[in-house]
């Protein structure tokens, strides 16, 4: 794939790291975001390069682009529970609306759509581990639902365009990423946990901590990405790491990783929060030939490094 590449979100956590990756090899980037949950302090390290054009946009509206494009990258959506819970309309609106404008664009350029969705379309499984063609067990209006159900919408127009105007589809369903340029105040484990430890302040944590989740390393779901848009292949894709762990125990690890004095405290566990969440990859291994390559330490030694700078 060579030309030029659109992103949106892309100034959020992973869409800058998306387009980072772009420019590094030689792509030309559009980068669209309306900074809602995204941060220019992001792509400050490339903003200067003259292949990329930042535009100051909300996808909910139509976005025109004169340019020919190889590729779409929708990753514009909140995607904390923190944020989709304070921006609950936003957030369905720019799975809805957005995935269509954007839908509407990829079929005009007849270029290659790549959907950003998530492992919370499984909403709190009752199968460990997921699998595609699980179809999930979500509560629709429950507070968590404007996220699931903006991303299930989603999925569905996506394939619609896929079947009946044959548009080039792809669909990466994310499960839990960390690692730099996620936010302090992310409201996510592990961004949580990091600098709740790094200040010597209690690390809290929701239930009694023996939920599960699966955390894959920024640069391995990158590399995953990337070799979707490769292929030719429409269905829903798991790219997370099958490791699983109690929160508890991630706790403990964090607490360990940064030499902090920290203990642990306990709160009431949220609405729909899931009690187990890990990825079966049997398909990206299979299709893509991918699985992740970072342990978690090492992705934890460099997550909490890049703390570190920010809070000293």
């Amino acid at each position: 794939m060579r030309g030029k590449i659109l992103v949106t979100g892309g100034a959020g956590f992973i869409g800058s790291h998306l387009v980072e990756s772009f420019l590094q090899d030689g792509f030309e980037v559009l980068c669209v975001d309306n900074f809602l949950t995204g941060s220019e302090e992001n792509i400050k390290g490339f903003l200067n390069n003259p292949r990329l054009k930042l535009y100051s946009h909300d996808v909910r509206k139509p976005f025109e682009v004169k340019e020919k494009l190889s590729a779409i990258l929708h990753f514009a959506s909140p995607a904390s529970p923190r944020d989709y819970l304070k921006y609950p309309v936003e957030t369905m609106m720019v799975g809805a609306l957005g995935t269509y404008n954007l839908l509407e664009l990829a079929k005009e350029k007849k270029c290659v759509f790549l959907l950003a969705s998530t492992s919370e379309v499984y909403g709190d499984p009752e199968e460990n581990p997921q699998r595609e063609d699980y179809r999930g067990n979500v509560n629709c209006i429950g507070e968590r639902g404007v996220y699931d159900e903006a991303k299930r919408f989603g999925e569905a127009l996506t394939m619609a365009y896929y079947r009946y105007y044959k548009v080039n589809t792809r669909i990466v369903r994310i499960f839990n990423t960390y690692g730099p340029r996620m936010r302090e105040d992310d409201g996510r484990a592990i961004p949580t946990f990091i600098v709740q430890a790094l200040k010597e302040e209690p690390l809290t944590v929701f239930g009694n901590g023996t939920q599960t989740r699966s955390f894959c390393y920024i640069s391995d779901l990158i590399r995953g990405i990337r070799r979707l848009l490769e292929v030719d292949y429409h269905l829903p894709v798991n790219l997370g790491n099958p490791e699983e762990w109690k929160i508890i125990d991630l706790a403990r690890l964090i607490v360990s990783l940064t030499g902090s004095r920290s203990n642990i405290v306990f709160r009431k566990l949220p609405q729909d929060d899931p009690q187990v969440r890990r990825p079966d990859i049997t398909v990206a291994k299979k299709i893509l030939g991918w699985e992740p390559q970072i342990s978690l330490r090492e992705g934890l030694e460099k997550t909490i490094q890049y703390f570190k700078e920010r809070i000293s």
